[in-house]
Formats: structure tokens, sequence, C-alpha cells
């Protein structure tokens, strides 16, 4: 019996001693206590939330270092806990280290480098891009990381969707202007349509290539069928999945086919998507500024076949299958030689199989006595 008591009372301190634990715990971690980094956060705005604190750079340059925490609350690193020092990698205390950089750019151009640390990935891909290239060339106002995404402000590239091709106006403002009068653009930017292509969607995101390579253009086709070869995309829109396909089989098609298995470095001029319907200026076909527009189209052929007369555009069918309502003499032409064709050819394998039988029986005859 006693015994028993000793026990529950063992029992009773072990209980009391979880729950003392518990308690302690619990008032040592204060509600509402910041996540991991804020208070580090906390310590450099105490300085740099002053929108009057500045720099002079050996340069000139007047550096600005104030930091609002508004815009630094809304990033995508500051509710992630990652703190200041995990990009300022040389600055861990106050004072700070002497400022050695001449200029703002050279500023950028060292810090962006943080961010292969958490995003090695990315990082890697834009060493193989064009902007890398540029920049390899001399030209340090090629795009880097921050220049982009942001440095204090960092938020979703993406979010909205119109944001991308604003992100490339910074340098590409000329293009971007015509993007968005185009069908694409037109699209995104007045109706915020997701299914319409950005800049990144063609061009790629960190691996950015050259346009103006033959490679490129020689890709460019499959670049386009990714959305126009989509059925159930196009069937959205009342467009026809078929253009790709179609386009494969004429003849800028399967010319382009053999060129790009052999030789796909050389330049090659046979047409593909972008020659007839635009690169940034892409309208619709009955567009009176499309090139395809049928009051255009034969200006566009010129560019390639140049001299060729106005009925040249009449053999054109675009991208359609031929049909008896759409083109009923091509229908006619096509229905003749797919019936014709088959018939000479089984013809001919009769006449051959015919031959070698006559042959064969010839031999047989001339070896009797």
């Amino acid at each position: 019996m006693t015994a028993r008591i000793l026990q529950r009372q063992k029992m009773g301190l072990i209980v009391a001693g979880a729950l003392v634990l518990l308690l302690s715990l619990l008032l040592a971690t204060p509600a509402g206590a910041e996540p991991p980094g804020q208070e580090t956060e906390k310590y450099c705005l105490s300085c740099h939330s002053d929108p009057n604190l500045s720099m002079t750079l050996p340069n000139g340059e007047i550096l600005s270092l104030f930091i609002s925490q508004d815009v630094i609350s809304h990033s995508v690193h500051s509710p992630l806990g990652i703190e200041c020092e995990a990009c300022h990698t040389d600055i861990t205390t106050y004072p700070h280290p002497t400022v050695t950089f001449e200029t703002r750019r050279e500023l950028s151009r060292t810090y962006y480098l943080a961010c292969q640390k958490c995003h090695p990935g990315n990082y890697e891909k834009t060493l193989d891009s064009m902007h890398a290239d540029v920049a390899a060339d001399g030209n340090m106002d090629a795009p880097v990381c921050t220049d982009c995404h942001g440095a204090h402000d960092v938020g979703k590239p993406d979010e909205p969707r119109a944001l991308i091709s604003e992100t490339c106006s910074k340098c590409h403002g000329d293009i971007v202007e015509i993007y968005k009068q185009s069908v694409h653009g037109a699209a995104l930017i007045e109706e915020g349509n997701p299914d319409v292509p950005t800049c990144t969607d063609c061009h790629g995101v960190h691996n950015i290539q050259d346009p103006r390579t033959a490679d490129f253009r020689v890709q460019s086709p499959e670049m386009c069928a990714e959305c126009h070869a989509n059925q159930e995309l196009m069937s959205k829109y009342g467009l026809s999945s078929d253009v790709y396909s179609i386009y494969k089989h004429s003849w800028h098609g399967v010319d382009l086919t053999v060129y790009k298995a052999r030789w796909p470095t050389i330049w090659h001029d046979s047409a593909v998507c972008t020659d007839c319907h635009g690169t940034h200026d892409i309208f619709k076909t009955d567009d009176p500024k499309s090139k395809v527009n049928p009051n255009n189209l034969l200006m566009t052929c010129q560019e390639c076949h140049p001299g060729v007369g106005p009925n040249w555009t009449d053999a054109w069918t675009g991208h359609n299958e031929i049909s008896f309502e759409r083109t009923p003499f091509l229908f006619y032409v096509e229905s003749f030689y797919s019936s014709f064709t088959p018939f000479v050819l089984w013809a001919c394998v009769v006449y051959v199989a015919l031959q070698v039988i006559r042959s064969i029986v010839d031999r047989v005859r001339s070896s009797l006595p």
C-alpha cells in the first residue's frame, strides 16, 4: 500500500515538473515574437529608415542609404527571416567597413553575386545568357539579378503577369511599346489574359539567348507551336491547332527541317513564322496592320520573292487544310492526284512484276532441251 502511494507521489512530481518546464518555455517566448532575422532588420533600420541618409561615392554619385520599412516588409525575403547580412555579408556591425566602390553600378554588380547562395541553379543559367555575354564584352549596364528582381523590394516576378514586360521595358522600352500594340501584348496589358506569351515565354528567363542567331531562328517555329499546336488552348479562342503541322509539310517547313538537321548553325532564309507574321508586332490576320492581311500579303511575300505578281498569293492556302468550301479548285486538283497517283504507282508495280515473271519464264524455256 505504501509503495503504491510513493509511486503516485513520484508520478505527481514528474507531471508537475513537466508543467513548470512548459510554462517556463511559454513565458520565455513572448506572444508576437519576431521571425528569425527581424531583430537584425530592426537594428539596421534604426539608421537606414532615415530618408535623408546617403553618401557620396568616389565618382561623385550620391548613393541613397534609405530603406523603407514598408518596402522591405512586402518583399519575399523578409517574411522568410532572410536578414540584411544574408546579402551584405561584409557588414556585421557598426561602424561599417569603408566603401571602396567607385560607382553605384560597381556596387550593384558586386552585391548581386550574393544571389547565388540561395539560387545557384538560376545563377548558373544567367552565366549562359546573352546578358552575361554582353557584360563580358565590357558593357557593365547589362542586367543582373537585382536589375530585374529588385534589391530590397524583391517580389514575385510574375504577379501581375504584365509585370514581366514592364521589367524588360527598363532596357527594351521601344520593343515593349511595339509589343503592347500587338495581339499578344494588348491581351496581356488590357485584359490580363494569362494565356498569351510575355517576353520570357519566347526569349527565356535566366538563360536568355541571342534571337539574332541562326539557331534561334530555326528553332522559332517550335517555340510558336508550344501555344499554336495546343488543341485545348487554341479551341478556347476559336483558332486552328493544325497551323504548325501544315507549316511543317509546306515547302518552307520541309526546307527548314532539312536545313536544320544538316546545317543548324548556318543562316537559312526559308520563311519561319516571324518572317510572315512579325515578331513583336503580331496582329490578328484580319487586322489592317497585319503582314498577312490579304491586302498586305503580296508585299510580305515579295520580301523573299521580289518581282512576283498579284496572282502569287492566290496559290497560298494559309495554314488551312484544303477544303471544298475554302479552296474548291485546289480541292478537286488534290482529289484527282490523290486518286491518280496511287493508280499510276500500282500500275507500275504490276508492270514490273509482269516483266519479272516474263523474264523468268523465258529463261526456263531457253534452258529446256
